[in-house]
């Protein structure tokens, strides 16, 4: 990226800083609703604000702390500090004084600071968190600072794994086995994979591993009757329906009918026929009465407050709030 094509990148960036930390709504909302006012921008360009807005909330606290020395609009400030596109574009773009300014401001030693500017945590996360975690508080909020990888699990009814790293590979894509899912596959960046023939066909879903981990301790296994109980957009009951190939029954429930809609591309790529979704009202639904005994297995993935998701959806942690939290609970 160089200045010539895209002149008004810094203001572009600035711009969605400016929506994103409003924090009335979900990021990749915002960042898909900039997009789509914004539709000659290329892939190149969409990265680099994407990924500048996403390193501002994942430590907000931080730069917000750090941006207090100079001067221009915050937005515009945390912009430049936070910077995830082309070093040459962003020089050519500010004047001397904010590039020395910003090279002096990113040699504070970060070390230093006090806790709360080195975890970016607020603070009833950060001491709920030390609490349970102790020692290991610390590398969990650090990794926090980075965004998550992509991960696919491989639909096994369709496709072995082996198989499916070659294909990644044949596609140009640099892919490697998870470290604990026998499914997962590790895709290096974050290429588009809509029209990729092993998504397309459904060999593969997108699914972080720890999701994948989940559906692996029910033990599902063939003929059984099974229930995702907080089914959402249906990844673990995707999952749940390849353990089982494809036999017994598979009820995916949800009280949003929204979320459950999401899951019917995927189902009909995933090639299971032992789904059955469905929208219950609450825990004493009479569906949920008439299978009480029947049952071989019962995963429920709760509360969802989407504090798992913090690497992916680092706004969570800002939009989030005890009160909320409580009621999921």
């Amino acid at each position: 990226m160089t200045p010539t094509p895209w002149p008004s990148g810094l203001d572009l960036t600035t711009e969605l800083l400016r929506a994103i930390l409003k924090l009335d709504s979900p990021a990749d909302g915002v960042v898909s609703a900039f997009f789509r006012r914004h539709r000659a921008l290329g892939p190149r360009e969409r990265h680099t604000l994407a990924e500048t807005a996403y390193a501002v909330l994942r430590q907000r606290l931080l730069w917000a702390h750090l941006a207090q020395s100079g001067s221009g609009a915050l937005e515009r400030r945390l912009a430049i500090l936070a910077w995830q596109g082309s070093d040459t574009f962003l020089r050519g773009a500010l004047g001397p004084r904010e590039w020395d300014w910003r090279t002096q401001v990113l040699a504070v030693d970060r070390q230093s600071l006090p806790d709360k500017l080195r975890h970016n945590l607020p603070d009833w996360l950060a001491h709920a968190l030390q609490g349970q975690l102790g020692e290991d508080f610390w590398p969990l909020a650090l990794s926090l600072h980075q965004g998550a990888p992509l991960d696919l699990r491989v639909n096994v009814l369709k496709a072995k794994r082996e198989e499916v790293l070659a294909g990644l590979v044949a596609a140009g894509l640099a892919a490697n086995e998870t470290p604990f899912s026998p499914w997962g596959v590790r895709v290096e960046g974050k290429p588009t994979l809509s029209k990729l023939p092993l998504f397309v066909q459904g060999d593969v879903e997108v699914q972080d591993e720890g999701s994948q981990l989940l559906a692996l301790l029910t033990g599902a296994s063939r003929g059984e009757m099974v229930v995702d109980f907080c089914a959402g957009a249906g990844g673990k009951t995707l999952a749940l329906g390849a353990m089982m190939r494809n036999t017994g029954r598979l009820y995916a429930w949800d009280t949003s009918g929204h979320r459950l809609d999401a899951l019917k591309p995927r189902l009909a790529r995933s090639g299971l026929s032992n789904v059955h979704p469905a929208q219950i009202a609450h825990e004493r639904d009479d569906r949920v009465k008439r299978l009480a005994g029947k049952v071989d297995r019962v995963l429920v993935d709760a509360p969802c407050s989407g504090l798992g998701t913090l690497r992916r959806n680092p706004d969570l942690k800002w939009r989030q709030s005890p009160a909320a939290r409580d009621r999921e609970w």
